[in-house]
């Protein structure tokens, strides 16, 4: 057992939580874990299939108990999925860690993700991928905020940028 992450990084889809933890863990020297590949190992299948196949209150549960076993066995940096601070337990279980909100805006989201195509909640749009991504945004973006010690902006930087900035506020 290890004292927990040395960060958690959290934040929309198109964020770069994975590209910029990994980046993070290689700078400290520390291994990087992303929860949706937790969830995906666990359940032998991807994330979008969990959403199909059994729907998404059975991936928030099993992302649920992915994220609070990360929480007390990596002591690297953490990268959650995008609505893994949805669920009040898990907000509460970050409460004792160092988390820090990557924070993207809309125009550089939709750039990042693309047409979503592996994203399963973008697959369930109406109006547009763009509309879903900005309703998530302002849907989450509070929830993000209430649970991150750091902010750190994304928009118009590199992912290395970011990384360093993350490092940095870190007091790594």
């Amino acid at each position: 057992m290890s004292g927990g992450p040395v960060c958690v990084l959290v934040g929309a889809m198109g964020a770069g939580k994975t590209t910029v933890g990994r980046m993070v863990a290689e700078t400290l020297g520390v291994g990087f874990v992303d929860t949706d590949h937790l969830v995906e190992e666990r359940a032998g299948k991807s994330v979008q299939e969990i959403f199909v196949d059994d729907g998404e209150a059975a991936f928030r549960a099993l992302e649920h108990e992915t994220v609070a076993r990360a929480l007390t066995t990596h002591d690297g940096v953490l990268a959650l999925g995008g609505g893994a601070v949805l669920d009040p337990a898990t907000r509460e279980l970050l409460a004792a860690h160092p988390v820090v909100f990557l924070r993207v805006g809309l125009t550089d989201a939709v750039k990042r993700v693309g047409l979503g195509e592996s994203r399963p909640l973008l697959n369930q749009v109406v109006g547009g991928i763009r509309g879903r991504i900005k309703q998530l945004l302002d849907e989450r973006t509070p929830v993000y905020e209430s649970v991150a010690r750091v902010t750190v902006d994304t928009d118009g930087r590199s992912a290395s940028e970011v990384a360093a900035e993350v490092t940095e506020r870190i007091g790594a």
